[in-house]
């Protein structure tokens, strides 16, 4: 059993990343901070204890953009290593946002929210966005399992 820098035994996070779309647009933020910082994204966050996975979607896309979302079905899974000690495993999901327009709510996480065309997306996307939409595209929720360990290279985080 392997423990970490605390002497606990190393465990994955568990995460949540949220596709949101409106039309042919989908919604995405430049990162601050924390890994990542710079890359577009989509919104997402942790899975509280007790929490479903539609309630985390709702909440995470409430508490950073303020607006309400619905649809929501299973994406993708990813297992990403960001360094020796961040682990984590991501349950992905996409999902319509029919009305109001995204606010800043977290602008210490986030340079801001807009909605982008599909096919003229920001660049550099986050690579777990970048994995979520190739799934979109392709239709296919990660099947192969050793292809959703997705270990980035350090230097993208």
């Amino acid at each position: 059993m392997e423990r970490n820098a605390k002497g606990t035994e190393r465990r994955p996070m568990v995460g949540m990343g949220v596709l949101v779309l409106r039309g042919d647009r989908v919604l995405l933020g430049q990162r601050l901070g924390a890994h990542g910082a710079g890359y577009y994204a989509a919104p997402g966050g942790h899975i509280e204890w007790g929490e479903s996975l539609a309630d985390t979607a709702r909440r995470e896309v409430r508490e950073e953009c303020g607006l309400e979302i619905q649809g929501i079905r299973l994406l993708s899974v990813g297992s990403y290593m960001w360094d020796a000690e961040q682990h984590f495993v991501d349950v992905d999901v996409v999902c319509e946002a029919p009305r109001g327009e995204p606010r800043n709510l977290e602008p210490h996480r986030c340079a801001g929210w807009a909605w982008y065309r599909l096919d003229e997306l920001p660049q550099p996307l986050f690579i777990v966005t970048e994995n979520m939409l190739a799934s979109l595209a392709s239709g296919t929720i990660a099947a192969d399992l050793d292809a959703i360990y997705r270990q980035p290279p350090l230097s993208r985080s």
